[in-house]
Protein backbone atom coordinates (compact mmCIF):
# COMPACT_ATOMS: atom_id res chain seq x y z
CA UNK A 1 0.00 0.00 0.00
CA UNK A 2 1.32 3.23 -0.73
CA UNK A 3 0.25 6.37 0.76
CA UNK A 4 2.01 9.79 -0.06
CA UNK A 5 4.34 11.78 2.10
CA UNK A 6 3.55 15.07 3.01
CA UNK A 7 6.87 16.00 4.86
CA UNK A 8 9.92 14.37 5.11
CA UNK A 9 11.13 12.43 7.92
CA UNK A 10 14.23 10.88 9.42
CA UNK A 11 15.34 7.43 10.41
CA UNK A 12 16.17 8.55 14.09
CA UNK A 13 12.27 9.38 14.33
CA UNK A 14 11.05 5.99 12.78
CA UNK A 15 13.41 4.04 14.98
CA UNK A 16 11.69 5.51 18.18
CA UNK A 17 8.56 4.11 16.93
CA UNK A 18 6.87 4.57 19.47
CA UNK A 19 3.61 2.97 20.88
CA UNK A 20 0.55 5.87 21.55
CA UNK A 21 -2.09 5.46 24.40
CA UNK A 22 0.46 5.51 27.10
CA UNK A 23 1.89 2.05 26.30
CA UNK A 24 5.05 2.20 27.60
CA UNK A 25 6.13 -1.41 26.39
CA UNK A 26 8.52 -1.22 23.21
CA UNK A 27 6.50 -2.26 20.16
CA UNK A 28 7.41 -4.91 17.89
CA UNK A 29 7.04 -5.86 14.79
CA UNK A 30 8.94 -5.96 11.30
CA UNK A 31 9.44 -2.27 10.79
CA UNK A 32 8.96 0.52 7.68
CA UNK A 33 8.53 3.54 6.88
CA UNK A 34 6.69 6.50 8.62
CA UNK A 35 5.61 9.64 6.94
CA UNK A 36 2.99 12.63 8.60
CA UNK A 37 -0.05 11.20 6.30
CA UNK A 38 -2.48 8.36 7.37
CA UNK A 39 -0.93 4.93 7.73
CA UNK A 40 1.56 3.79 5.72
CA UNK A 41 2.12 0.16 3.81
CA UNK A 42 0.29 -2.92 4.48
CA UNK A 43 0.34 -3.71 8.20
CA UNK A 44 0.78 -7.40 9.69
CA UNK A 45 -0.77 -7.93 13.87
CA UNK A 46 1.59 -7.26 17.14
CA UNK A 47 2.15 -10.03 19.52
CA UNK A 48 1.08 -7.45 21.85
CA UNK A 49 -2.52 -7.34 21.05
CA UNK A 50 -2.28 -3.41 19.05
CA UNK A 51 -1.62 -2.79 15.97
CA UNK A 52 1.40 -2.97 13.84
CA UNK A 53 1.94 -2.59 9.88
CA UNK A 54 5.11 -2.27 7.66
CA UNK A 55 4.71 1.49 7.55
CA UNK A 56 2.20 2.32 9.91
CA UNK A 57 0.36 5.16 10.73
CA UNK A 58 1.64 8.83 13.10
CA UNK A 59 -1.20 10.02 15.64
CA UNK A 60 -1.08 12.09 18.14
CA UNK A 61 -1.97 10.39 21.55
CA UNK A 62 -4.33 12.07 24.25
CA UNK A 63 -2.19 15.38 25.38
CA UNK A 64 -1.05 16.12 22.01
CA UNK A 65 2.37 14.42 21.84
CA UNK A 66 3.25 13.00 18.43
CA UNK A 67 4.27 9.29 18.73
CA UNK A 68 4.91 6.78 14.97
CA UNK A 69 3.42 3.49 14.54
CA UNK A 70 4.54 1.45 12.29
CA UNK A 71 7.06 -1.05 13.81
CA UNK A 72 4.81 -3.19 15.88
CA UNK A 73 1.94 -2.93 18.31
CA UNK A 74 0.07 -2.50 21.50
CA UNK A 75 -1.85 -3.47 23.44
CA UNK A 76 -5.07 -3.79 21.80
CA UNK A 77 -7.51 -3.80 24.65
CA UNK A 78 -10.54 -5.96 25.62
CA UNK A 79 -14.37 -5.85 25.49
CA UNK A 80 -16.67 -7.27 27.79
CA UNK A 81 -19.59 -6.17 29.65
CA UNK A 82 -23.41 -6.67 28.70
CA UNK A 83 -26.45 -3.95 28.91
CA UNK A 84 -29.21 -2.56 26.89
CA UNK A 85 -29.70 0.35 24.84
CA UNK A 86 -33.45 2.29 25.05
CA UNK A 87 -35.36 3.69 22.22
CA UNK A 88 -36.57 6.76 21.50
CA UNK A 89 -38.57 8.45 18.63
CA UNK A 90 -36.99 11.88 18.26
CA UNK A 91 -35.01 14.34 19.84
CA UNK A 92 -31.73 14.20 21.74
CA UNK A 93 -30.98 10.81 22.68
CA UNK A 94 -29.34 11.86 26.21
CA UNK A 95 -29.14 7.96 27.15
CA UNK A 96 -27.92 6.63 24.12
CA UNK A 97 -30.80 5.48 22.81
CA UNK A 98 -31.96 5.03 18.74
CA UNK A 99 -33.28 7.16 17.12
CA UNK A 100 -36.33 6.22 14.54
CA UNK A 101 -36.45 6.91 11.52
CA UNK A 102 -37.99 9.46 10.74
CA UNK A 103 -36.55 11.66 13.35
CA UNK A 104 -33.93 14.56 13.19
CA UNK A 105 -30.67 12.97 14.81
CA UNK A 106 -29.38 15.10 17.81
CA UNK A 107 -26.38 16.82 15.42
CA UNK A 108 -28.42 18.06 12.66
CA UNK A 109 -31.71 19.56 14.69
CA UNK A 110 -30.07 23.05 15.33
CA UNK A 111 -29.52 23.39 10.98
CA UNK A 112 -26.32 25.60 9.14
CA UNK A 113 -24.05 24.69 7.61
CA UNK A 114 -22.05 21.41 8.13
CA UNK A 115 -25.71 20.55 9.35
CA UNK A 116 -28.36 20.77 6.79
CA UNK A 117 -26.33 21.74 3.86
CA UNK A 118 -24.73 18.86 2.59
CA UNK A 119 -24.22 16.93 -1.08
CA UNK A 120 -25.08 18.71 -3.86
CA UNK A 121 -28.59 19.19 -3.07
CA UNK A 122 -27.96 20.79 0.13
CA UNK A 123 -29.48 17.94 2.15
CA UNK A 124 -29.57 17.55 5.61
CA UNK A 125 -26.17 16.10 6.71
CA UNK A 126 -27.43 13.58 8.97
CA UNK A 127 -29.55 11.88 5.89
CA UNK A 128 -29.55 7.60 6.47
CA UNK A 129 -30.06 5.46 3.84
CA UNK A 130 -31.72 1.91 4.03
CA UNK A 131 -28.98 -0.98 2.94
CA UNK A 132 -31.48 -3.94 2.12
CA UNK A 133 -29.88 -6.89 3.43
CA UNK A 134 -28.73 -9.97 1.88
CA UNK A 135 -25.54 -12.61 1.18
CA UNK A 136 -21.98 -11.15 -0.25
CA UNK A 137 -18.53 -12.11 0.18
CA UNK A 138 -16.49 -10.28 2.26
CA UNK A 139 -13.18 -11.76 0.09
CA UNK A 140 -13.48 -11.57 -3.40
CA UNK A 141 -11.36 -9.73 -6.12
CA UNK A 142 -12.45 -7.64 -9.02
CA UNK A 143 -10.77 -6.10 -11.98
CA UNK A 144 -13.51 -4.67 -13.45
CA UNK A 145 -14.84 -7.74 -15.39
CA UNK A 146 -16.54 -8.78 -12.40
CA UNK A 147 -16.17 -11.10 -9.36
CA UNK A 148 -13.28 -13.98 -8.81
CA UNK A 149 -11.85 -15.64 -5.82
CA UNK A 150 -14.80 -15.15 -3.78
CA UNK A 151 -14.60 -16.50 0.13
CA UNK A 152 -16.06 -15.92 2.99
CA UNK A 153 -19.94 -15.60 3.04
CA UNK A 154 -21.50 -12.85 5.47
CA UNK A 155 -25.51 -12.56 5.88
CA UNK A 156 -26.46 -9.05 6.87
CA UNK A 157 -29.64 -7.84 8.06
CA UNK A 158 -31.27 -4.76 6.85
CA UNK A 159 -29.67 -1.23 8.27
CA UNK A 160 -29.41 2.06 7.51
CA UNK A 161 -26.01 3.81 6.40
CA UNK A 162 -25.47 7.82 6.67
CA UNK A 163 -25.10 8.80 3.61
CA UNK A 164 -22.52 11.19 4.57
CA UNK A 165 -19.19 11.17 6.69
CA UNK A 166 -19.73 13.24 10.29
CA UNK A 167 -18.96 16.95 9.62
CA UNK A 168 -17.22 19.35 11.68
CA UNK A 169 -20.29 21.06 12.00
CA UNK A 170 -22.07 17.96 13.47
CA UNK A 171 -19.25 16.70 15.76
CA UNK A 172 -19.17 20.51 17.28
CA UNK A 173 -22.74 19.75 18.87
CA UNK A 174 -21.45 16.19 20.21
CA UNK A 175 -18.50 17.95 21.57
CA UNK A 176 -21.36 20.62 23.64
CA UNK A 177 -23.35 18.16 24.65
CA UNK A 178 -20.24 16.23 26.37
CA UNK A 179 -19.29 20.02 28.36
CA UNK A 180 -15.46 19.24 28.47
CA UNK A 181 -16.58 15.77 30.27
CA UNK A 182 -19.70 17.10 32.73
CA UNK A 183 -21.95 16.24 30.08
CA UNK A 184 -23.07 13.37 28.13
CA UNK A 185 -21.19 10.23 27.86
CA UNK A 186 -23.27 6.67 26.80
CA UNK A 187 -25.12 4.65 28.79
CA UNK A 188 -23.16 1.50 29.55
CA UNK A 189 -24.69 -1.17 26.74
CA UNK A 190 -26.02 1.51 24.92
CA UNK A 191 -24.90 1.44 21.12
CA UNK A 192 -26.04 -2.38 20.43
CA UNK A 193 -27.63 -3.35 16.78
CA UNK A 194 -30.85 -3.75 18.93
CA UNK A 195 -33.01 -4.36 16.17
CA UNK A 196 -30.88 -8.01 15.50
CA UNK A 197 -31.10 -11.55 17.73
CA UNK A 198 -33.88 -10.20 20.28
CA UNK A 199 -32.37 -6.92 20.93
CA UNK A 200 -28.40 -8.85 21.50
CA UNK A 201 -26.83 -7.40 18.97
CA UNK A 202 -24.64 -8.57 16.48
CA UNK A 203 -22.99 -12.18 16.71
CA UNK A 204 -19.41 -12.08 18.48
CA UNK A 205 -17.83 -14.16 15.82
CA UNK A 206 -14.55 -14.28 17.88
CA UNK A 207 -16.27 -15.67 20.65
CA UNK A 208 -19.18 -18.34 19.41
CA UNK A 209 -22.45 -17.96 21.46
CA UNK A 210 -21.55 -14.73 23.00
CA UNK A 211 -23.00 -11.25 21.38
CA UNK A 212 -22.42 -7.32 21.08
CA UNK A 213 -21.84 -5.79 24.56
CA UNK A 214 -22.27 -2.45 23.46
CA UNK A 215 -20.45 0.69 25.39
CA UNK A 216 -18.57 -0.26 28.35
CA UNK A 217 -17.82 1.92 31.48
CA UNK A 218 -13.69 1.88 30.66
CA UNK A 219 -14.52 3.22 27.36
CA UNK A 220 -15.89 6.97 28.83
CA UNK A 221 -12.01 7.79 29.88
CA UNK A 222 -11.11 7.22 26.37
CA UNK A 223 -13.41 10.87 25.02
CA UNK A 224 -11.54 13.87 25.18
CA UNK A 225 -13.17 16.53 23.36
CA UNK A 226 -10.89 19.64 23.86
CA UNK A 227 -9.56 21.78 21.32
CA UNK A 228 -5.85 20.47 21.87
CA UNK A 229 -6.48 16.86 21.24
CA UNK A 230 -8.93 17.44 18.09
CA UNK A 231 -6.04 19.21 16.38
CA UNK A 232 -4.12 16.48 15.92
CA UNK A 233 -1.46 17.40 12.87
CA UNK A 234 -0.69 20.95 12.45
CA UNK A 235 -2.43 21.88 9.55
CA UNK A 236 -4.45 18.91 8.48
CA UNK A 237 -6.63 18.90 11.44
CA UNK A 238 -10.72 20.21 10.38
CA UNK A 239 -11.26 20.78 13.93
CA UNK A 240 -11.84 24.85 14.26
CA UNK A 241 -12.31 26.20 18.16
CA UNK A 242 -14.96 28.00 16.93
CA UNK A 243 -17.84 27.56 13.80
CA UNK A 244 -15.89 28.63 10.18
CA UNK A 245 -15.14 27.97 7.31
CA UNK A 246 -14.37 23.96 7.83
CA UNK A 247 -17.83 23.05 8.82
CA UNK A 248 -19.07 20.91 5.82
CA UNK A 249 -15.68 19.42 5.94
CA UNK A 250 -15.43 15.29 7.55
CA UNK A 251 -14.47 15.24 11.06
CA UNK A 252 -11.14 14.11 11.79
CA UNK A 253 -8.91 13.46 14.38
CA UNK A 254 -10.88 11.52 16.23
CA UNK A 255 -10.61 8.37 18.35
CA UNK A 256 -12.04 5.13 18.20
CA UNK A 257 -14.03 5.69 21.26
CA UNK A 258 -14.92 9.39 20.23
CA UNK A 259 -16.39 7.93 16.82
CA UNK A 260 -18.95 5.14 19.14
CA UNK A 261 -19.73 7.98 21.06
CA UNK A 262 -20.69 10.20 18.83
CA UNK A 263 -22.92 7.43 16.96
CA UNK A 264 -24.81 6.59 20.44
CA UNK A 265 -25.29 10.20 21.39
CA UNK A 266 -26.92 10.61 17.72
CA UNK A 267 -28.84 7.32 18.21
CA UNK A 268 -26.62 5.19 16.12
CA UNK A 269 -23.98 2.71 16.49
CA UNK A 270 -20.80 1.92 14.25
CA UNK A 271 -21.09 0.04 11.46
CA UNK A 272 -19.61 -3.69 11.57
CA UNK A 273 -16.93 -4.46 9.10
CA UNK A 274 -19.10 -6.67 7.00
CA UNK A 275 -21.53 -4.02 7.49
CA UNK A 276 -19.34 -1.26 5.81
CA UNK A 277 -18.01 -3.94 3.36
CA UNK A 278 -21.45 -4.71 2.14
CA UNK A 279 -22.57 -1.37 1.48
CA UNK A 280 -19.44 -0.41 -0.20
CA UNK A 281 -19.48 -3.75 -2.19
CA UNK A 282 -23.11 -3.01 -3.08
CA UNK A 283 -23.64 -6.60 -1.66
CA UNK A 284 -23.88 -9.32 -4.17
CA UNK A 285 -22.96 -7.28 -7.23
CA UNK A 286 -19.09 -7.63 -5.56
CA UNK A 287 -18.46 -3.91 -7.25
CA UNK A 288 -14.67 -3.27 -8.16
CA UNK A 289 -15.66 0.00 -6.61
CA UNK A 290 -18.50 1.68 -4.33
CA UNK A 291 -19.82 3.31 -8.24
CA UNK A 292 -19.07 0.42 -10.35
CA UNK A 293 -15.99 -0.64 -12.26
CA UNK A 294 -14.85 3.00 -14.06
CA UNK A 295 -11.55 4.21 -12.81
CA UNK A 296 -11.55 7.16 -10.15
CA UNK A 297 -9.65 9.29 -12.24
CA UNK A 298 -8.19 12.63 -10.76
CA UNK A 299 -11.78 14.98 -11.37
CA UNK A 300 -12.67 14.29 -8.02
CA UNK A 301 -16.29 13.16 -9.60
CA UNK A 302 -15.72 9.51 -7.75
CA UNK A 303 -13.76 9.78 -4.81
CA UNK A 304 -11.36 11.87 -3.12
CA UNK A 305 -7.38 11.17 -3.48
CA UNK A 306 -4.53 10.97 -4.69
CA UNK A 307 -4.38 14.88 -3.05
CA UNK A 308 -6.20 15.57 -6.39
CA UNK A 309 -8.56 17.79 -4.69
CA UNK A 310 -9.44 20.71 -5.45
CA UNK A 311 -7.42 20.99 -8.46
CA UNK A 312 -6.81 17.97 -9.44
CA UNK A 313 -2.85 18.38 -9.48
CA UNK A 314 -2.02 15.52 -7.40
CA UNK A 315 0.05 17.94 -5.03
CA UNK A 316 -0.02 17.36 -0.88
CA UNK A 317 -0.36 20.84 0.19
CA UNK A 318 0.49 19.71 3.91
CA UNK A 319 -3.05 21.78 4.89
CA UNK A 320 -6.55 20.74 4.71
CA UNK A 321 -7.01 22.39 1.48
CA UNK A 322 -7.03 18.86 -0.10
CA UNK A 323 -9.67 17.81 2.00
CA UNK A 324 -13.56 18.29 -0.02
CA UNK A 325 -16.65 19.04 1.62
CA UNK A 326 -18.25 15.65 2.37
CA UNK A 327 -20.36 14.24 -0.97
CA UNK A 328 -18.13 16.15 -3.38
CA UNK A 329 -17.48 13.18 -5.44
CA UNK A 330 -21.15 12.81 -6.48
CA UNK A 331 -20.46 10.17 -8.60
CA UNK A 332 -18.60 8.03 -6.49
CA UNK A 333 -22.37 6.96 -5.03
CA UNK A 334 -22.48 3.30 -4.00
CA UNK A 335 -25.83 0.96 -5.00
CA UNK A 336 -27.98 2.51 -2.09
CA UNK A 337 -26.43 6.16 -2.37
CA UNK A 338 -23.65 6.67 0.10
CA UNK A 339 -21.30 9.23 -0.82
CA UNK A 340 -16.98 9.13 0.56
CA UNK A 341 -17.26 5.17 0.79
CA UNK A 342 -13.85 5.24 -0.39
CA UNK A 343 -11.26 7.74 -0.32
CA UNK A 344 -11.40 11.32 1.89
CA UNK A 345 -11.24 9.71 5.07
CA UNK A 346 -9.98 5.93 5.91
CA UNK A 347 -13.25 5.24 8.52
CA UNK A 348 -13.74 3.63 12.02
CA UNK A 349 -16.09 1.11 12.24
CA UNK A 350 -16.85 -1.16 15.36
CA UNK A 351 -14.19 -4.69 14.81
CA UNK A 352 -11.64 -5.63 16.30
CA UNK A 353 -8.92 -6.49 13.50
CA UNK A 354 -8.39 -10.33 12.52
CA UNK A 355 -6.12 -11.19 9.70
CA UNK A 356 -8.66 -13.90 8.48
CA UNK A 357 -12.54 -13.59 8.41
CA UNK A 358 -14.72 -15.91 10.87
CA UNK A 359 -17.04 -18.10 8.99
CA UNK A 360 -19.94 -18.37 9.16
CA UNK A 361 -21.28 -14.91 9.68
CA UNK A 362 -24.74 -13.95 9.88
CA UNK A 363 -24.65 -10.39 11.28
CA UNK A 364 -21.36 -11.26 13.10
CA UNK A 365 -18.55 -9.32 13.99
CA UNK A 366 -15.35 -9.91 15.84
CA UNK A 367 -15.98 -8.06 19.39
CA UNK A 368 -13.61 -10.27 21.52
CA UNK A 369 -10.40 -9.38 21.07
CA UNK A 370 -8.29 -8.50 18.13
CA UNK A 371 -4.55 -6.57 16.93
CA UNK A 372 -6.64 -2.83 17.09
CA UNK A 373 -9.69 -1.72 15.99
CA UNK A 374 -10.26 -2.36 12.06
CA UNK A 375 -10.55 0.83 9.70
CA UNK A 376 -11.31 0.71 5.83
CA UNK A 377 -10.43 2.39 2.71
CA UNK A 378 -7.90 4.98 1.70
CA UNK A 379 -7.83 8.94 1.99
CA UNK A 380 -7.31 11.81 0.60
CA UNK A 381 -3.85 11.08 0.33
CA UNK A 382 -3.62 8.18 -1.04
CA UNK A 383 -1.96 7.29 -4.19
CA UNK A 384 -2.55 3.71 -4.72
CA UNK A 385 -6.30 3.26 -6.64
CA UNK A 386 -6.35 -0.23 -4.59
CA UNK A 387 -6.91 1.44 -1.31
CA UNK A 388 -10.28 2.25 -3.06
CA UNK A 389 -11.51 -1.01 -4.20
CA UNK A 390 -14.41 -2.03 -2.28
CA UNK A 391 -12.64 -5.34 -1.60
CA UNK A 392 -9.53 -4.11 0.11
CA UNK A 393 -8.91 -4.59 3.73
CA UNK A 394 -7.11 -2.66 5.71
CA UNK A 395 -5.43 -3.72 9.23
CA UNK A 396 -6.16 -2.70 12.78
CA UNK A 397 -4.83 0.55 14.69
CA UNK A 398 -4.90 1.62 18.35
CA UNK A 399 -8.23 2.70 18.77
CA UNK A 400 -7.01 5.51 21.10
CA UNK A 401 -4.95 6.97 18.56
CA UNK A 402 -5.82 10.00 16.16
CA UNK A 403 -4.93 10.80 12.77
CA UNK A 404 -5.73 12.94 10.33
CA UNK A 405 -6.70 10.90 7.72
CA UNK A 406 -9.30 8.78 9.95
CA UNK A 407 -13.11 9.77 9.95
CA UNK A 408 -16.16 7.89 10.12
CA UNK A 409 -20.21 7.58 9.70
CA UNK A 410 -22.78 5.66 11.30
CA UNK A 411 -24.73 3.12 11.07
CA UNK A 412 -28.79 3.13 12.32
CA UNK A 413 -31.67 0.77 13.04
CA UNK A 414 -33.33 -0.23 9.46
Amino acid sequence: MKIRSMFSLSMAVVALALACSGNSSPPSGTGGSANTGGQVGVGGTGTTGGATGSGGGPCACTGGSPSWGGTGGGAGGSVGGAGSGGSGSGGATGTGGSTGSGATPPSCQSGGSGLSDCGASGESCCTSVKVPGGTFYRTYTNDGSGAKNTSDPATISDFRLDKYLVTVGRFRNFVAAWDQGDGYTPDVGSGKHTHLNGGQGLADSGAPGAYEAGWLQAYSNKLDLTNDTLQCQSGLYTWTNSPGDQEKLPMNCINWFEAYAFCIWDGGFLASEAEYVYAAAGGSDQRRFPWGATEPGTGNQYAIWNCDYPDGSGTCGGTTSNIAPVGTAKLGAGRWGQLDLVGEMIEWYLDWFAPSYANPCTDCANLASGSGRAPRDGYFGSTDETLLQSSYRNNGFYPANRFYSYGFRCARTP
